[in-house]
């Protein structure tokens, strides 16, 4: 093990499209040697194909080469195979979809194993929307119908200890934090604004991209713009929850 974890990023969605150039600019430089994956376990119930492409061509112009990591149910999670393949890789994308199917597939698996060693490891990873959302230790989806604004917490894959993330923050994400609270109420809740995202590296998180990262530690609201050094966030754990 190196003892340096690689760069992690926490997107607030709309993924791969023109605004996120500042944090995926960083992600395709912290690369690690070995392949560069795009995960998309969140989009598997709605086109993963089409995330995949879309990851794909976005990150040619950072210079970066993706490979799909198929990754769609919980009997690809504990493939020794993926996993193995997994462990090599120097790059990791979870893309955005459904909130609570990442956490359901990944958590305890062989193959989110084999990712957190090789972030650890010093590989890059990232996450956007559903995909940041599980990475966090608690994932929200949606507790009534049809509301989708009211959400109940469900346990996520946990690389950020004692946080939930609300995606898509000045679009809708604002309108969880309600119900968030009320079910969290000791767990910091990150909003994280699209195309924007926190950014973990060198132990200290920061804001990048044209939106906000917004912080609530209960009565207390914070908000960052890019650049600024981000306060109230857990750093990453060394070793995963059931370790």
């Amino acid at each position: 093990m190196s003892g340096t974890p690689g760069l992690l990023a926490l997107v607030g969605g709309d993924e791969f499209n023109p605004g996120n150039e500042e944090q995926d600019r960083m992600l395709a430089g912290a690369a690690k040697s070995g392949t560069a994956f795009v995960v998309p376990t969140a989009a598997a119930r709605q086109g993963p194909e089409q995330a995949v492409a879309h990851a794909t061509a976005w990150f040619e112009q950072f210079g970066l080469a993706l490979q799909e990591l198929p990754v769609l149910k919980r009997a690809d999670a504990n493939s020794k195979e993926l996993a193995a393949t997994a462990r090599a890789g120097g790059f990791f994308y979870l893309v955005g979809g459904d909130p609570g199917l990442v956490a359901q597939v990944l958590v305890g698996s062989r193959v989110w194993a084999a990712i957190f060693e090789a972030w650890r490891d010093g590989a890059a990873l990232a996450g956007s929307s559903a995909g940041a959302m599980a990475l966090c230790s608690h994932t929200l989806i949606r507790a009534s119908w049809p509301n989708r604004f009211n959400r109940r917490p469900t346990e996520a894959l946990g690389l950020v200890p004692d946080t939930a993330l609300l995606p898509h923050y000045e679009t809708f994400g604002h309108r969880w934090v309600e119900s968030a609270r009320r079910e969290l109420p000791d767990v910091t809740l990150l909003g994280i604004d699209e195309r924007s995202a926190a950014v973990w590296s060198e132990e200290v998180w920061r804001a990048a991209g044209p939106g906000a990262v917004t912080v609530i530690n209960g009565p207390n609201t914070a908000t960052f713009t890019s650049g600024a050094t981000i306060a109230g966030v857990a750093s990453p754990a060394r070793m995963l929850p059931n370790q």
